[in-house]
C-alpha cells in the first residue's frame, strides 16, 4: 500500500512526466525530416575514403577534410547478402532500398521472389518528391534496386518499365539499355516513358523544367560500361555526377518543395575498383564527396528538417591504404601525375595492337610521361623500367597476343596491366582482387535523427532506420 507521502510525490511527479513526454514528442516532430538525402559510393570501402582523404589533404591542399567524414556520426554497416558472405550490387542495393537481404544478381526481390517495397516507394506514397542519380546506367544495379523487381539484373527492358511507372519525379544517369532487344530491335520502351508522362532529355541543356517528370541520360556516353565518364578523363561535354545532383535537387524544389527524397549513387567508384586503378577511384570518391557537398549546403539552410545518410553497397578491389612499395606511407602524389583512367589508356593501346599502327618507344615513353607522370613524378627503377619496355616490345613492335587480364568491365592488355601496377605501388594502393570484398562499409549521417546511425549495424538496417526517421516504416 503507498504511504501518503509516495502519494503526495507520485501526484507531483506525474504531470512532470507527462510534460517530458509532450515534450520529447514535439522534439520528434520537430526532427521528422522533410528532405532526406542518401548518398551511396558503389563499391566505395573505408579505404578508398581514406586515400581520397590523403589526396584532397596532401595533393589538393584542401585545408577542409571530406564533408562526409565531417559528419557527426562515422559508423560502419556489414554487407553479405542472403547467399554470400560477398555481396553483389544487386542484393547489396535491394538491401540498402528494402531493408531485405537477398541472393546475388536479385534486385527488388527476396530470394523467393517476391517484390519488395523500397524506401523511395514508401516515401512516395506519403507525398514525397522522389529523384534517382547515378553516374552510371539509371537501370543499373543500385538505383534499380528502389524502383524495380526483377528476378535477374541484367533484365534492362523490365527494369525500365518499373522506372517509366513509378511516378518518380527526377531520374538521371548515363544511359537506358532495354531501348532495344537482343537483335538490335526498338523495343518501344522510350514511347512507354511518353505515355507515363516522362520528358526525356539527353543532358541538362534540353530539361522541360515545365514537367513533373524527367528522365536525364548522357548525350554520348562510354557505351561498354554505361557510364557518364570518370572525372580523372575531363571529357568534353560529359555529364559529371554533381552536375546531376544539382539537376535533381534543383527539380525536386520545384514539384516537391515541402518533401523530397533523393538517392545518388557514385557508380564509377566501383567501375574504378574492378579495374584496380587507384587514382581514378581516388578522383570519384571526390567526385561524390562535392555531390555531397551540395545536399550538405542545402542541409545548412534546413538544419532541423534534412538528414543526409552516406553510405555503400560493397567495397570492390580489397583496396590498401600503404603497401609493400611504400612502407609506412602512402604517396598520393604519385597517382595526382595520373591524368588518364586504366580504362582509356587501355582503349588507346587497345588501338595501336589491333591496328598494328608504327609506334616506337619513344613515342610511348612520350604518353607515358605526359598522362602519368613516368620518370618525372614517378621514378622507375631500372627493373621496372626494363619490365614496362620488354612487354611494349613484346605487344606492340612483335605483335604477339601475350593475353590479357579481364574483369568485370573490361579486358586489360598485359602492358596496360603492368604500369598501372607500377602506378598502384609507387602511391601505396595495394589490391587484393578484381571483385567485390565483404569488408564492412562506412557509414556517414547527419541532420534529424542521424544519431540513429551511430552503431556497427547491418545494410538491411540503414532503410529502415531512414523511415524511422521520418515516422515511417516498410511494410514488410
Amino acid at each position: 500500500m503507498k504511504t501518503m507521502l509516495a502519494m503526495k510525490l507520485s501526484a507531483k511527479i506525474r504531470p512532470l512526466l507527462v510534460t517530458g513526454a509532450l515534450a520529447a514528442s514535439l522534439a520528434a516532430v520537430a526532427d521528422t525530416p522533410k528532405y532526406i538525402f542518401y548518398f551511396i559510393g558503389d563499391g566505395m570501402g573505408i579505404p578508398e575514403v581514406t586515400n581520397a582523404q590523403l589526396y584532397n589533404k596532401n595533393v589538393l591542399k584542401n585545408e577542409k577534410p571530406l564533408v562526409m567524414t565531417t559528419f557527426p556520426v562515422a559508423s560502419m554497416a556489414t554487407t553479405h547478402s542472403a547467399n554470400s558472405d560477398v555481396t553483389d550490387s544487386a542484393a547489396a542495393g535491394t538491401a540498402l532500398a528494402t531493408g531485405v537481404k537477398t541472393k546475388n544478381s536479385m534486385l527488388g526481390m527476396s530470394p523467393d521472389t517476391t517484390a519488395v517495397t523500397s524506401i523511395a516507394k514508401v516515401l512516395f506514397d506519403e507525398g514525397y518528391g522522389v529523384g534517382l542519380v547515378t553516374s552510371v546506367a539509371i537501370d543499373d544495379a543500385t538505383p534499380g534496386a528502389f524502383y524495380t523487381h526483377v528476378a535477374n539484373r541484367s533484365q534492362f527492358y523490365d527494369t525500365g518499365r518499373f522506372l517509366a511507372e513509378s511516378g518518380y519525379h527526377f531520374a538521371a544517369g548515363a544511359a537506358l539499355r532495354g531501348t532495344k532487344d537482343k537483335k538490335g530491335n526498338d523495343t518501344g520502351l522510350l514511347d512507354y516513358f511518353a505515355e507515363n508522362n516522362v520528358s526525356i532529355s539527353y543532358g541538362l541543356n534540353d530539361i522541360d523544367t515545365t514537367a513533373e517528370r524527367i528522365l536525364v541520360l548522357s548525350p554520348f556516353h562510354n557505351e561498354r560500361n554505361n557510364s557518364i565518364g570518370y572525372a580523372i578523363d575531363s571529357i568534353a561535354g560529359a555529364l559529371t555526377l554533381p552536375q546531376l545532383t544539382r539537376a535533381g535537387l534543383d527539380h525536386l524544389m520545384r514539384v516537391s518543395p515541402d518533401k523530397f527524397f533523393m538517392m545518388v549513387e557514385g557508380g564509377e567508384i566501383d567501375h574504378a575498383g574492378h579495374g584496380n586503378d587507384g587514382g581514378t577511384s581516388l578522383r570519384e570518391v571526390i567526385s561524390l564527396d562535392e555531390s555531397i557537398r551540395i545536399a550538405y549546403e542545402f542541409y545548412l539552410q534546413h538544419p532541423d528538417e534534412t538528414l543526409i545518410v552516406v553510405t555503400a553497397d560493397h567495397e570492390t578491389g580489397g583496396m590498401s591504404v600503404g603497401c609493400a612499395a611504400t612502407g609506412y606511407s602512402v604517396q598520393p602524389q604519385h597517382a595526382a601525375a595520373q591524368k588518364i583512367s586504366k580504362e582509356l589508356f587501355n582503349e588507346f593501346c587497345k588501338t595501336k595492337f589491333e591496328n598494328k599502327e608504327p609506334f616506337s618507344w619513344t613515342e610511348m615513353e612520350l604518353v607515358l610521361r605526359d598522362k602519368l607522370g613516368f620518370w618525372s613524378t614517378v621514378r622507375l627503377n631500372p627493373d621496372e623500367e626494363e619490365s614496362i619496355k620488354n612487354m611494349f616490345t613484346e605487344i606492340f613492335e612483335k605483335h604477339n597476343d601475350v593475353g590479357e587480364e579481364k574483369t568485370l568491365y573490361s579486358s586489360y592488355n598485359q602492358f596496360v596491366v603492368r604500369v598501372f601496377d607500377i602506378l598502384n605501388y609507387k602511391s601505396g594502393f595495394g589490391w587484393t582482387t578484381t571483385h567485390h570484398t565483404g569488408s564492412p562499409v562506412p557509414v556517414y549521417a547527419i541532420g534529424a535523427d542521424c544519431m540513429l546511425f551511430t552503431p556497427l549495424q547491418d545494410n538491411t538496417e540503414i532503410p529502415r532506420k531512414i523511415l524511422k526517421a521520418a515516422g515511417l516504416q516498410l511494410p514488410q
